[in-house]
């Protein structure tokens, strides 16, 4: 078994990390860089920060924020919001991204994904799949969970993966902020369809929870904010309970 990933989330908004449930009721949860510093130090694998309104507001990624985290931070940063072309992506990497998640652009800009992957290569790109339950399937939504896309979530991952994705976050609505539980259901159908890295996110609330997502459903890694932000479960403690239940983790 590879060794899984704890990736704490940033989602920033003006300047401040904020947390919600189902990407509503945002609250603030602290600055950039000290959070991203701490979660360094207490032993993350990889940081996740996402500008939640750039996309919405018509903005250029937050350049000058990237570039300042990662002169505060040691592990991969992978960024996301307000990219549109490929200079956006080329310029997230010079200043500090190792790598690029990209959502709404990926249904405006088929050639997108193509183009990025034959310049910067699959292992910086990242699909970001945001979805909600419908019966026994999922859907995608985009404009940071605003707009129905109207795409199988299922079919989506297989298709992005095929443009040039090396990696898909999957984030379940449905369970975000509620810390109830990651959608396993969810998880399994895209781990069993796909051949790339999965990152769950949406429902991390205990350690058993973030257990489940990893085992059942195969999940390369995990992406949590709030449990990290508010100090319910600290990064190092997780990581000695998923060793104790046999999962490998980066100690």
């Amino acid at each position: 078994m590879l060794t899984r990933r704890i990736i704490p989330c940033l989602d920033i908004l003006d300047g401040r990390v904020v947390k919600g449930t189902k990407f509503k009721n945002l609250v603030d949860a602290g600055e950039p860089i000290e959070l991203a510093s701490r979660y360094s130090a207490e032993g993350a694998d990889e940081l996740v920060l996402l500008d939640i309104s750039a996309t919405i507001e018509g903005r250029k990624p937050f350049f000058e924020t990237v570039a300042r985290v990662a002169q505060k931070v040691a592990i991969p940063l992978t960024i996301g919001g307000g990219i549109r072309t490929l200079e956006d992506i080329l310029e997230l990497l010079r200043r500090g991204a190792d790598k690029v998640t990209l959502n709404t652009i990926l249904l405006q800009e088929n050639g997108l994904l193509e183009e990025a992957s034959a310049r910067v290569g699959s292992q910086a790109l990242v699909a970001s799949v945001d979805c909600r339950r419908s019966d026994d399937s999922w859907e995608v939504f985009t404009r940071s969970g605003t707009h129905d896309a109207r795409r199988d979530a299922i079919t989506w991952a297989k298709t992005v993966v095929a443009h040039g994705a090396g990696e898909i976050l999957v984030t379940s609505i449905d369970r975000d902020g509620t810390r109830s539980g990651y959608d396993v259901a969810l998880l399994r159908k895209i781990t069993d369809a796909v051949c790339v890295p999965i990152v769950a996110s949406g429902g991390a609330g205990s350690v058993e929870q973030i257990a489940d997502a990893l085992i059942l459903g195969n999940a390369d890694a995990v992406l949590a904010a709030s449990i990290f932000h508010f100090r319910h479960i600290r990064i190092g403690d997780l990581k000695r309970d998923l060793s104790g239940k046999g999962i490998p983790v980066r100690l």
